[in-house]
């Protein structure tokens, strides 16, 4: 089973799951991807607040889906694309529910 695993399928015990760098790794693409935002949430005029950071939040998601699409060797734009809308859609139901219960930005 050993030898099928390393010289068909080639697991080996250098590409074995690594659970700490990945943590690591989400971690700090998480910590990076709310930055952007919060950085342009800190910058922006109180009256353009909520508009700016959604705008910026979509650019941000299309340059992240961009730079993910290229790192996998996915075609970039139908990625960016998806990512873009996906979020745009997110942050629209969010925005609904809100409304909804009287929560709303």
């Amino acid at each position: 089973l050993g030898a099928h695993a390393r010289d068909e399928l080639g697991i080996s015990t250098i590409t074995t799951a690594r659970p700490i760098q990945a943590a690591l790794t989400s971690a700090l693409t998480f910590t990076t991807g709310a930055a952007m935002p919060l950085a342009v949430a800190a910058v922006a005029p109180s009256q353009w607040t909520v508009p700016a950071v959604a705008a910026a939040s979509l650019i941000f998601l299309a340059a992240l889906g961009l730079i993910g699409a290229k790192a996998g060797g996915a075609g970039v734009w139908r990625a960016a694309a998806r990512v873009t809308f996906w979020g745009a859609l997110a942050m629209a139901v969010t925005a609904g529910i809100g409304r909804l219960v009287g929560v709303a930005v």
